[in-house]
């Protein structure tokens, strides 16, 4: 004779529902916890990567060569974050002064942010960018600039905007030598003459 299983047959701690549905919540109760930790480890690394490892205020940084200044940065709040990608943050902004052998004032910059990648030796100055030239009275001003420590070069694929002594020059795209002296305008747009007062 055969014998026909019922719900009370099975081990099913839950008689109401079917057997096939017990073992699915199951499942997706495991499979759902194990996500749990996932989130919980990806964001315990995304959280202690995105604080800086160094933070101060009123911060001056002074590079030389040979015991000689060649320059003086400046920045009202530093901080310094690990990881691949070793940076240095001036949230609310830098003022970056270059000397000659001499210790004269050649040039400076100053923007409302920067950040320094220290691996590449490279600064990216952001927002009211402005770079002026003592000895010319000359000035470069645009939204994003960036300095390679290395090559001693300045340089912006934005728009910017140079004002010499008797001209306002407008183009896309520019570079020069840390000092500004020997600058070039990539895609020259347009020029304003200037008339000075005798």
């Amino acid at each position: 004779m055969k014998r026909f299983r019922t719900m009370t047959d099975t081990k099913n701690p839950f008689p109401f529902f079917p057997l096939r549905i017990v073992r699915l919540l199951f499942l997706c109760l495991v499979v759902f916890s194990a996500c749990t930790n996932d989130i919980e480890t990806i964001n315990n690394v995304v959280v202690s990567d995105t604080l800086p490892v160094e933070t101060a205020k009123d911060i001056e940084v002074i590079y030389s060569d040979s015991g000689n200044v060649q320059i003086w940065l400046k920045g009202p709040v530093y901080k310094r974050y690990a990881g691949k990608e070793s940076t240095i943050v001036f949230p609310e902004g830098i003022e970056v002064i270059f000397y000659d052998p001499g210790m004269v004032v050649k040039s400076t910059l100053t923007a409302r942010y920067a950040i320094i990648y220290e691996n590449k030796k490279l600064m990216e100055a952001r927002k009211d960018v402005v770079v002026r030239s003592v000895e010319k009275s000359e000035s470069l001003q645009t939204e994003k600039l960036s300095w390679d420590e290395r090559s001693k070069r300045i340089f912006s694929n934005d728009f910017v905007r140079i004002t010499t002594k008797d001209k306002i020059l407008f183009g896309q795209g520019f570079e020069s030598d840390q000092q500004f002296n020997n600058w070039t305008i990539n895609r020259p747009t347009g020029s304003i003459a200037v008339k000075n007062d005798p």
